[in-house]
């Protein structure tokens, strides 16, 4: 499962640092968004072919950790 978080990744220089799949201009809470939306798994990869399988598992397990933070900081 670790190496599924290997697929998100943090970069200043792409998406202001916000977390990406694989390094491209496609955020994780661009898919999240798809995701809560009710697109299933199929329409996602039919509609957004560079993504994979992999990338939504890896953006679950990422959101799940997110959730499971001890600590979260008010945005001020």
């Amino acid at each position: 499962m670790e190496n599924l978080l290997s697929r998100i990744t943090l970069n200043p220089e792409v998406c202001n640092g916000k977390p990406t799949i694989r390094n491209m201009r496609f955020t994780a809470a661009q898919l999240l968004e798809l995701l809560a939306g009710g697109m299933d798994d199929d329409e996602i990869l039919a509609d957004y072919p560079y993504l994979e399988k992999d990338d939504i598992k890896a953006v679950l397990q990422y959101a799940t950790h997110m959730a499971n933070a001890k600590t979260l900081l008010k945005a001020s």
